[in-house]
């Protein structure tokens, strides 16, 4: 089995770390463009193309499903990635968890790019599955890039300011960008102080990895545990920014053999 993941650069990894833990044996293409980072701040246009082109690249590959790993990319492009490779390659998109955030009650906030925070897409989602979960959106301006780039320092001081911004008592919080699911750890922490008791983090991984494992074909086809990188369309190694958080030392760590 081969699955194709794609993202602006590794905030798929979390993605597809999910998808080795759920399938030890599945062939991954991680097909990004971090030439192109970050995509917030680029047009609903720009955004689609990029993804457009990192999407054939990955598919010329003949993968079983494609997973979308990008919030921003899942709002201004899924609809024409499905239009151009489905059905014959499954397209499945990354949505924030929104639904199980507010399904436990408490107050939500919903950490996300400037792009998507306020979009008409993120309000639409809350809208319909918020209930009467009282839900503030909170803008992470240079997350994503600094999380791209190992930059400690730049997450430290990202992660701090979204932080002050998250009201007192919030009891879950959504995170509705795949690269902040690479240091939700260090989130936890800067919101400890502030944050209701038992705090919920809620990413999109686990349940796009599930999700693309259902949409596969054929299930029953084994793969070698290879991974194979991209980037805009050319073979590439696996980025050193990679090996800084858990999920990248967990795709390049080879997989036991039986």
């Amino acid at each position: 089995m081969k699955i194709a993941l794609m993202d602006s650069g590794i905030g798929l990894l979390a993605a597809a770390a999910a998808l080795r833990t759920l399938r030890p044996d599945v062939d991954l293409v991680l097909s990004s463009n971090p030439a192109s980072m970050p995509w917030g701040p680029r047009t609903p246009e720009e955004v689609a193309a990029l993804a457009l082109d990192c999407a054939r690249a990955a598919a010329a590959l003949e993968p079983d499903a494609l997973v979308v790993a990008c919030n921003t990319a899942s709002v201004h492009a899924l609809a024409a990635l499905r239009a151009e490779l489905e059905p014959a390659l499954p397209v499945i998109g990354t949505v924030p968890a929104i639904k199980p955030a507010a399904a436990l009650g408490g107050p939500v906030a919903i950490w996300a790019t400037p792009i998507t925070t306020g979009s008409a897409y993120q309000r639409g989602l809350i809208r319909d599955f918020a209930g009467t979960a009282a839900v503030t959106e909170v803008a992470c301006p240079g997350l994503a890039d600094a999380v791209e780039h190992g930059d400690d320092a730049a997450i430290e001081a990202a992660i701090a300011d979204a932080a002050a911004r998250t009201p007192a008592g919030t009891a879950a919080i959504v995170l509705g960008c795949t690269h902040y699911e690479l240091v939700a750890d260090r989130i936890r922490a800067a919101v400890a102080s502030i944050a209701a008791p038992g705090l919920t983090l809620h990413g999109s991984a686990d349940a796009v990895a599930a999700q693309a494992l259902r949409r596969v074909a054929d299930p029953s086809r084994t793969g070698e545990a290879t991974v194979t990188v991209l980037h805009a369309g050319t073979p590439a190694q696996f980025p050193p920014a990679a090996l800084l958080y858990p999920q990248g030392l967990t795709l390049a760590t080879p997989a036991p053999t039986a």
